[in-house]
């Protein structure tokens, strides 16, 4: 990562620019054109978009109703072609109020993408095409055939601000990632950037790869942003990006991720009436550090607003993982939660020093995202100079990405029969993987385990899982003022080995 203007020798490399080679006129489109463009909007005054009003038809439609909006596959960007992907266009409705302009770049040039009302079906939303007229596209959505022979499955959804999601085989919406984060959490409000224009470039015939450009627009920043999809079992989506800042920001959060938690295995205070076991699309944050050590913070839905950061140098990775995976954790047939994918980044190059962030906000409902996890730059950008990252993201089910040796598997809080609120704050912490099932079951292990000076720790025992092969486990502590947090960390050795990454675990002020 770094700030100033890339030299146009390594732009030309990138997956961007190579995209483009079903463009043979080689001035129709390129990356550089929307860096340009983004570069010249951020020395101009920000000027906020006016979207059209809604007609009402549109505008009270509840939830429900706008979802079951599509847009027909017969009318499907590349519909009757030869190409692998189908893309969709997404109308405005409900809460989703900005007009985006969308453009497809084919060897002849750029084109705009028409609105069409009678491209949707409209049914099950009890309307017509006449009440739609001109309304215009606030996303759209990329279809794929993941498995040879199976029917295109949704594989990559823009829509709302900068938001993206994308889906491998058998995976079901959960994670969203974002273009950019500015000021969140702060007492003086978020700024949600937007994307504004898009560009669809047409891959050539049997690519099973696209790309897709993007102009992102804001009070605070503009940036260029080009997405390389290539869906899979796990979908990839490569993210280059330009970033200019009108202003200086006083935290700019890069490659952000969003997410929802209601309560989890960690919550044993539950007071709702809800048949379901836990409720959240990810639990918890894992990252890669430079160092080489790898960490586990289960996610809380805390009474109050919790931030929480990382120091790191160099990150290797980071994501909001969903590590419990069997139906019986959630017993959800309706969001499957077991099959929301975990995801996963991967900074390319160096991102320098700084710290990773993660926002608990306090949620009543699973309607929230009320997680959200990015990367602070130490050294931020200089306005109106080009500040030049990447990285990629990885959407996952099958095959995580896990630490090398032994991760956690589940965090449990509560008391048994030899722990009770008078003797301190039980926790039960599973691990598992291969540098533990390889050990035998009588092998030395030991937990180290450290508190921040709120926390007391009364027991640290290691216990061999004959049922999964693994190590539990069990630690009670004392919070000496119930009105502050207690950080935990703990690990796993075998003599001077470390064999496990490190749980580290915040108790929120109760």
């Amino acid at each position: 990562m770094s700030s100033g203007t890339f030299p146009l020798r390594w732009t030309l490399l990138t997956a961007c620019v190579l995209g483009l080679s079903s463009i043979t006129n080689a001035h129709a489109f390129s990356f550089a054109d929307v860096i340009q463009q983004a570069r010249h909007l951020a020395k101009t005054p920000y000027k906020a978009q006016k979207a059209k009003m809604l007609p009402k038809a549109l505008a009270t439609l509840n939830h429900d109703q706008y979802q079951s909006i599509r847009y027909k596959h017969a009318n499907e960007l590349w519909a009757g072609s030869r190409l692998r992907f189908r893309v969709g266009f997404i109308v405005r409705g409900g809460a989703y109020r900005e007009r985006i302009r969308l453009n497809e770049v084919d060897s002849t040039g750029v084109h705009p993408i028409r609105f069409r009302s009678n491209a949707f079906d409209l049914k099950g939303a009890g309307l017509k095409p006449k009440q739609i007229k001109s309304v215009g596209f606030s996303g759209f959505r990329v279809r794929f055939p993941i498995v040879p022979g199976k029917p295109r499955s949704l594989v990559l959804e823009f829509h709302g601000a900068s938001y993206f999601r994308a889906l491998g085989e058998g995976q079901v919406a959960g994670v969203t990632a974002r273009g950019l984060a500015i000021d969140t959490a702060l007492p003086s409000g978020e700024e949600f950037p937007q994307f504004v224009t898009f560009w669809i470039e047409r891959p050539p015939i049997g690519s099973r790869s696209m790309v897709i450009d993007a102009l992102m627009n804001s009070r605070s920043a503009t940036g260029a942003y080009c997405f390389s999809l290539r869906p899979g079992i796990n979908t990839t989506v490569h993210v280059w990006v330009h970033l200019f800042l009108r202003k200086n920001i006083a935290k700019l959060g890069l490659a952000p991720l969003s997410s929802m938690f209601l309560y989890g295995a960690n919550d044993p205070n539950r007071t709702r009436n809800d048949y379901r076991p836990q409720v959240h699309s990810a639990d918890g944050l894992q990252i890669e550090a430079g160092t080489g050590e790898w960490l586990w913070r289960p996610l809380v839905n805390p009474e109050r607003l919790l931030v929480t950061s990382f120091s790191l140098t160099n990150p290797q990775g980071f994501g909001l993982m969903q590590r419990a995976r069997d139906f019986a954790h959630y017993e959800d047939l309706r969001h499957r939660y077991d099959l929301a994918p975990s995801v996963w980044v991967k900074p390319k190059g160096n991102w320098g020093y700084g710290h990773l962030e993660l926002v608990e906000i306090p949620s009543p409902d699973a309607t929230n995202s009320n997680i959200v996890a990015f990367w602070v730059p130490g050294n931020p950008p200089v306005p109106k100079q080009s500040y030049d990252f990447n990285y990629k993201i990885h959407w996952e089910l099958k095959n995580p990405t896990n630490p090398p040796n032994a991760w956690v598997t589940q965090t449990r809080r509560g008391y048994d029969t030899t722990s009770t609120k008078k003797n301190g704050i039980a926790f039960v912490v599973d691990f598992n993987g291969p540098a533990l099932r390889r050990l035998p079951s009588g092998a030395p292990v030991k937990a180290i385990v450290s508190s921040n000076g709120n926390g007391k720790i009364l027991l640290n025992h290691v216990r061999y899982n004959p049922v999964t092969g693994g190590r539990r486990l069990y630690l009670r502590l004392q919070r000496r003022n119930p009105a502050n947090p207690v950080e935990l960390r703990a690990y796993l050795r075998i003599k001077h080995d470390t064999v496990s990454e490190t749980w580290s675990y915040i108790l929120p002020p109760s």
